[in-house]
């Protein structure tokens, strides 16, 4: 196993390697370019549109509810564990790369939206379908569908074999399981191994509401991320915040820090090659990717299913989702872990970065502050349960032609690995769960970049009407 760990880890690393890295970014920026800054000068419409809904649009779900589906599946522990990480590997700096990648990132997240609705389809039983294998179908011709098959593979197996399930449940148990019984005094033997009791209650709740939700459909997984997410959000937000203007003097020497650490072109640590400056950048560009999800061809799979008339629309709306993960909530979570230098200390790794620093930036006890992370970490991966179950489902109904006895029968092993989920080593399935999301990038970059002149004057046209008072708001 531990050979196959170690391929698994390698290829993990090819894959993610600078050219993926280079090529996600030469798009967004290729896009911002095309679009004009776009991303700047429609950004306070864009945030209009994400909580005014379209009258008489058509779709399944509202913008906002669309928009609550894809920062469920976005919002998640890459913005608690992710930046924790890429501050660790990469300095303070890596910060500012992040939201650099970000910033180009919400001009292809607004493609991805574009695309989504002006190509989706009506499938027989009248549900709303769309995202990168139909505008790689559609927008390029049919001589591309194998394209659009490679992504749609890609998506099924990312969620299924892991980034939707194994390590979500594992995530939540694990995390209830160190703050409720962390000396694992109270166990119970399943097929010869010993577990928590805490891992199997967590896990089977978590499964019950998985199942009770997914089962609903879209419309159910809308309804219930409308209402978690922007809570969600908020609440970590506000924690963030209460860090931040608790430790408010400390603000100018993070930001210097961050600044310095972003250019800086001194040796890096431990003899490595390279300096600080190409550590900070990598590790923040590729942890902002992974996190905000700006071209893996994620987010589109959801923005199809929204109510409008209006392709531009939606695709400001969906910006917004790479604004509020990246811009907004890692923003704050770097800031909290900078200002308590927690990155620093080289016993704490991953999450155990982010709660040093809410331990010592928040005004309450140690054991409040653990079970507040606790908290945003389960309720993070639940929302990621859910988000990834829609996205692989509707790439298995692109594979099958919308079979709904294939579909149904996909939502049980969905619940299923869900269930089976706590009692798994998780380390390679990490690993594939990374690999298949950049497999599912690559297709889905490629259309955006060839597709560049139909979202450029898709745009232009939008904002003409616009401007003319032909669209109605």
């Amino acid at each position: 196993m531990d050979k196959i760990n170690d391929i698994i880890s390698q290829i993990d690393s090819y894959v993610w390697g600078l050219p993926l890295i280079i090529l996600i970014m030469a798009c967004g920026i290729l896009l911002t370019f095309r679009l004009r800054f776009l991303q700047v000068h429609k950004l306070g419409k864009a945030l209009k549109y994400m909580v005014k809904n379209e009258e008489e649009g058509n779709g399944e779900v509202s913008s906002f509810a669309a928009l609550c589906t894809a920062l469920s599946a976005t919002v998640g522990t890459g913005n608690i564990v992710g930046v924790a990480t890429a501050i660790s590997a990469g300095g303070s700096g890596a910060l500012f790369w992040m939201e650099l990648a970000a910033f180009f990132g919400m001009a292809t997240k607004y493609a991805e939206g574009m695309l989504a609705v002006k190509y989706r389809i009506k499938d027989e039983n009248g549900n709303i379908l769309g995202g990168p294998f139909y505008y790689i179908e559609n927008g390029l011709g049919k001589k591309w569908k194998w394209l659009g098959k490679m992504f749609a593979i890609f998506g099924l197996l990312a969620g299924i074999m892991g980034i939707g399930t194994i390590t979500q449940i594992n995530g939540i148990t694990s995390a209830a399981n160190n703050f409720f019984d962390p000396e694992q005094s109270h166990t119970v033997t399943i097929l010869g191994m010993e577990y928590t009791w805490t891992t199997v209650i967590a896990g089977a709740l978590i499964t019950l509401l998985t199942a009770l939700i997914v089962i609903g459909g879209i419309k159910r997984i809308a309804t219930v991320s409308e209402i978690v997410v922007p809570v969600m959000i908020i609440a970590y937000a506000g924690c963030c915040l209460t860090i931040i203007f608790c430790h408010i003097t400390e603000i100018p020497t993070a930001l210097s820090s961050i600044i310095k650490g972003a250019f800086s072109l001194k040796a890096a640590a431990g003899g490595a090659a390279g300096t600080v400056m190409m550590y900070a950048m990598k590790s923040g560009v590729a942890r902002g990717i992974f996190s905000n999800e700006a071209g893996l061809g994620s987010a589109p799979i959801a923005a199809a299913a929204a109510k409008t008339n209006e392709p531009v629309r939606q695709g400001l709306v969906t910006m917004t989702g790479t604004f509020i993960d990246t811009i907004i909530v890692c923003t704050m979570t770097g800031l909290a872990i900078i200002m308590s230098g927690s990155h620093n200390t080289s016993e704490l790794k991953g999450v155990m970065i982010t709660m040093d620093a809410f331990d010592y930036g928040l005004p309450f006890s140690e054991r409040i502050s653990s079970f507040i992370l606790m908290s945003c970490l389960a309720v993070f991966a639940f929302t990621t349960i859910l988000g990834w179950n829609y996205y692989s489902e509707r790439c298995l109904s692109y594979l099958t032609g919308a079979n709904k006895k294939i579909t149904g029968i996909y939502r049980w092993v969905y619940i299923a690995a869900v269930f089976i989920g706590p009692y798994l080593a998780v380390e390679a399935v990490w690993n594939l769960a990374d690999i298949f999301n950049g497999l599912m990038a690559i297709p889905n970059v490629v259309a955006i970049i060839l597709l560049s002149g139909v979202i450029s004057s898709e745009t232009k046209d939008y904002l003409t009407r616009l401007k003319a008072g032909k669209v109605k708001e």
